[in-house]
């Protein structure tokens, strides 16, 4: 397609839809056979969030005195924060880069991003972006193949940093200037050249540092080319240099290198000033170093210049100096960011970029746990460390829970808003996805307090690395459970002592009479290898009071809320099953309940003399029925009259909510075992999934096995239900999202994603699917496309499993919801309803069985409007009839002749007035005296050959033109006819609700006709 007719599609979209829209009906007419279109998609990317920072430094630039933003890399994209709005988001780059980006600076109103390399065949590049759009692309010559890991800007210079080369171009005309080509190691030839980055020194025109790999700084000037100054290290086995940054004094720059040491040197002079942290016996690598420029920080009382700050990627500290008397370390910022750990699986840490504000007291760090946070110093109170002042982040590690919030009683949480997603990296978070600032992690108590107290980050400088930190929050989540029907918000009680206490340890009831009023903890939580589950306050984002132990003290597997709020169920790997009170933390049943002396001893008579008979309906007594193995699974109905377990030992059981007592159970060992369970409270159904890689679907209130879902090549690894219950989505490990529709039991739609899915959630208004996967620590949101448009849902086969294109950070080839309903067909455009009713039927299955009572596939809303289409007549009606604009005449009359205007005027006729109270369906005019359409032909022709005709094209009208039919029907054989067809489709038990929908409308608008004519016809049996 040309570049001109491109433009007029965009340009004229309407002309474009109707020219498909007349060739799909003459392909129609003409009986032109269609091809088979591939599997629709049911959802559509729309965007990836919860990333804020990965291993590229981020830059900053003022906005004036007291105004700063920061941009960080977030892959392909780059976010632009506003300090002064606490780190809110206000630009996201679009169009997303090729590839990730490998470094970035800020200069002036723009932002350079160098993206790409590595590879021969892989393509590079910079691009400069201003308020999120592209505006400039650098000039790439041939033969560069290195990722630019750093770029400079100054003057009139833009400097790219490769591993053995160094790019010039020009800031006016973005043209390639030069390319500087230093030396390598002869020792170390190969290792990369240039190791320490590069940094310009202010008033020296045209002259860059280079750090090399070889311990030397190299000082070029870019004009001309040439090498002007080699800078030594002090020892042979100094190492790589791994930092350059200029001090605020002139000619003085601070240079790190790889066995920890840090001199200031003087390049006019050539001499080194100060030596630091060269007695130190652990060295950590310094990555990044920062000098602080408002005046203060330095001496005993805080008056004096001379701060610096450092930090590396091993670890999460940042270190303070003090460069008076030589230098000294003023104090150390344990634990500033999560450090690295391999810990359950690659928890990313280290801080790649640590910056003071020019002129403020305010110190940015930038870490590789995903995270960006300011610190400020306090000013009347002197102290050498700075306290949090804004954070933005998201998880360190990969997600391995997620679960939408439900609404709450109240409504004041609404379905489908908050999401809350637990990690490898041991914390929990809730993520809002109408703003992205109201997202936070769940507190889990003053952890740096608490690790103070035990010495961890003592305020020694000699103190132990903060490795050990992430050990003081509690272990890995494994399941999430959650009703807010009792949460207290902001306002509940939280009993003011220690978070996650053992009912045993507290004493007095002080907490559950002030919780009574203001409520109590909403989410439960299950930790890896861990025999306690722990409570949290979701209103006011932190830990709870309670951790309930397991009744066998095994580690706990599975948990559950009720729907009202009260109660938390607690599963173990051991088989059992305690139920607590959220409000008072006390234990109030076990499944199966506790025995006692006399139960006990009345059973072991019972076992003794052999009263219990294996013939009949299996009976349960006190205290049976206990799982052998661990339990994966617990629900509570709605009216919290039943419980429902099931575990590894393959069986399902039914507990009474009251007593304790086992009621019943289902059995599937040893073919199978149940790894999970999800229940959906509307329908009463539960789906488990099993070891065997299928998804079983039970009725709880016949315990009966109504679905087995196949399909699954590997390990499923997550499954939950649609919000209407009618789907069940489910990821395996595969890297396949399967969807199954359960009325049909059919595989209707599949994504294949790029990595395996290791959690997903289904929000409860049906609008959004989030899935996590293994490669990547953010989530993916992807709307349903089905609220809004129609998408046909035939069943599919394996080899139709498209690739997915997974959301971006910018949303870029996403869909919002919006967008979702105003798309059209992508094969035919916007097509007619004839053809969409045609696709609709030809790809599903309008019956499994002739002895069910079958429900249509027309959606509920076509025919709910059919039957109150005269209540949403009367509500669209206008409140009064429009009014005539004043009469004033264009021209004004003659003079000369005033009379004869007048006169005229009034020979005119007056017309009629025009009553517009008549509705448009009371104005059809006589079907008697007009010529028979479709709609009469079918009718009339369906005794002599079948009613399939008729019914399918009364399916296809729109509710009103149904309405308009119906009415037109003339007594008595159209009548009769019409009763006829429907109550054979009856017999037929297909079309329930639709029929008695047409039905009622039927009788509504002929029931007087349908009086006389029963009268007339009643001794000839004409009528029934």
């Amino acid at each position: 397609m040309s570049d001109g007719t491109a433009a007029d599609e965009q340009l004229h979209p309407t002309k474009i839809a109707n020219k498909r829209r007349k060739t799909v009906k003459a392909n129609v007419a003409n009986g032109a056979v269609r091809k088979e279109r591939p599997p629709a998609r049911i959802f559509v990317p729309f965007r990836a969030c919860l990333v804020s920072s990965t291993a590229v430094p981020f830059a900053s630039i003022p906005l004036g005195k007291t105004s700063f933003q920061i941009t960080t890399s977030v892959g392909k994209c780059l976010h632009t924060y506003d300090l002064r709005r606490g780190l809110n988001l206000v630009f996201l780059t679009r169009p997303q880069t090729p590839a990730n980006i490998t470094s970035l600076f800020v200069w002036k109103d723009r932002v350079f991003a160098a993206w790409g390399g590595g590879t021969a065949d892989s393509n590079l590049g910079v691009w400069g972006f201003k308020r999120g759009k592209k505006v400039d692309e650098l000039e790439i010559p041939a033969g560069v193949v290195e990722p630019i890991t750093q770029i400079l800007i100054f003057g009139s210079w833009i400097v790219g940093c490769c591993s053995s080369r160094i790019e010039i171009w020009k800031t006016t005309s973005s043209e390639h200037y030069t390319t500087l080509s230093p030396r390598g190691s002869r020792n170390a030839p190969g290792e990369a050249v240039l190791s320490g980055g590069l940094t310009n020194m202010p008033t020296y025109l045209n002259k860059i540092l280079v750090g090399k790999g070889d311990g030397n700084v190299e000082i070029w000037n870019i004009s001309t080319g040439k090498l002007l100054h080699t800078l030594l290290p002090p020892t042979s086995s100094s190492g790589p240099v791994t930092a350059l940054q200029p001090a605020p004094a002139l000619s003085l720059v601070a240079i790190a290198r790889a066995d920890g040491s840090i001199v200031i040197h003087d390049i006019r002079t050539d001499t080194v000033l100060l030596h630091l942290n060269s007695k130190v016996s652990r060295h950590s690598i310094i990555t990044s170093i920062s000098f602080r420029t408002d005046g203060l920080g330095a001496g005993d009382d805080g008056r004096e210049p001379g701060i610096m700050a450092t930090a590396g990627t091993d670890n999460g500290d940042v270190t303070f100096w003090d460069l008076n008397s030589g230098g000294r370390i003023s104090g150390v910022l344990r634990g500033a960011h999560n450090p690295s750990s391999l810990a359950h699986g690659a928890v990313h840490g280290g801080i790649n970029r640590v910056e003071f504000l020019p002129g403020q007291d305010i110190i940015i760090t930038g870490g590789m746990d995903n995270a960006l946070k300011s610190w400020i110093f306090d000013a009347t109170i002197f102290s050498t460390l700075p306290r949090i002042l804004h954070s933005r982040g998201g998880h360190a590690a990969p997600v391995t829970q997620l679960i939408f919030l439900p609404s709450s009683a109240d409504g004041s949480d609404e379905g489908g808003k908050w999401l809350m997603s637990a990690g490898r990296d041991q914390s929990l978070w809730g993520w809002s996805l109408r703003r992205d600032g109201q997202s936070t992690e769940l507190s889990q108590g003053n952890v740096r307090k608490k690790a103070k107290r035990l010495g961890i980050l003592g305020k020694g400088l000699d103190a132990q690395s903060s490795t050990t930190l992430e050990d003081l929050k509690a272990p890995e989540i494994t399941s999430i459970a959650c009703s807010l029907n009792r949460d207290g918000g902001m306002g509940a009680s939280t009993g003011g002592g220690a978070v996650w206490a053992n009912v045993s340890t507290k004493k007095g009831t002080g907490d559950a009479i002030a919780s009574a009023a203001t409520g109590w903890e909403s989410v439960v939580t299950a930790h890896r290898g861990d025999k306690y589950a722990r409570t949290w306050f979701w209103g006011r984002k932190k830990a709870g009071r309670w951790a309930f132990e397991t009744a066998d003290g095994m580690e706990v597997t599975s948990v559950a809320v009720t729907a009202c709020g009260t109660f938390a169920l607690v599963g173990s790997a051991g088989g059992s099953i305690s139920m607590f009170n959220l409000q008072s933390g006390i234990l109030r049943q076990r499944f199966p309940s506790a025995l006692t002396s006399g139960q006990i001893k009345k059973l072991k008579a019972i076992h003794a003399v052999g009263a219990i008979s294996d013939d009949g309906p299996k009976h349960f007594g006190p205290g049976e029925g206990k799982h052998k193995k661990a339990v994966t699974g617990l629900v509570v109905d709605s009216l919290n009259s039943k419980v429902i377990s099931c575990g590894l030992d393959g069986k399902l059981k039914f507990w009474d909510f009251l007593t304790g007592c086992l009621q019943d159970e289902i059995d599937w060992s040893p073919m199978a075992s149940i790894t999970a369970s999800r229940y959906y409270r509307p329908s009463e159904l539960i789906s488990l999934c099993c070891d065997d890689l299928s998804i079983r679907v039970v009725d709880t209130e016949t315990k009966k096995l109504v679905r087995e879902l196949w399909g699954c090549m590997a390990q499923v690894s997550d499954f939950c239900f649609s919000n209407d219950g009618r789907w069940i989505i489910a990821a395996s490990m595969d890297s396949v999202i399967r969807v199954w529709d359960l009325p049909t039991g059919h595989l209707i739609n599949a994504l294949k994603t790029e990595s395996p899915c290791t959690a997903l959630a289904f929000s409860d208004t049906g609008e959004h699917l989030a899935t996590a996967h293994a490669d990547g620590v953010g989530i993916n949101i992807w709307n349903n496309r089905t609220l809004f448009i129609h998408v046909p849902t035939r069943r599919i086969r394996e080899d139709e499993i498209v690739d997915a294109i997974a959301p971006t950070t910018s949303g870029e080839s996403g869909q919002s919801l919006i967008a979702t309903a105003l798309e059209k067909e992508e094969e035919d455009g916007e097509e007619d309803t004839e053809a969409i009713n045609r696709d609709f039927h030809d790809s599903t299955i309008a019956q499994l069985d002739a002895s069910l009572q079958t429900l249509s596939l027309v959606p509920r809303s076509r025919w709910q409007t059919l039957l109150h289409l005269d209540t949403i007549s009367q509500r669209n009606k206008p409140v009064e009839p429009p009014k005539a604009p004043e009469k004033a005449p264009f021209f004004l009359p003659s003079l000369s002749d005033p009379l004869n205007s007048t006169s005229a005027g009034a020979s005119k006729p007056a017309e009629p007035k025009t009553t517009s109270s008549v509705s448009r369906i009371h104005k059809v005019p006589n079907p008697n005296i007009s010529s028979t359409n479709e709609f009469t032909s079918l009718l009339l022709s369906s005794p002599r050959t079948s009613h399939e005709p008729f019914i399918a094209h009364l399916i296809s009208l729109s509710p009103s033109q149904s309405d308009i039919q119906i009415r037109s029907l003339s007594p008595p054989h159209e009548l009769i006819l019409f009763v006829r067809a429907l109550t054979a489709r009856l017999r037929q038990k297909r079309d329930y609700e639709l029929i008695q929908t047409w039905m009622a409308v039927f009788l509504k608008c002929h029931g007087e006709s349908i009086k006389v004519v029963t009268a007339e016809n009643e001794e000839d049996g004409g009528m029934r």
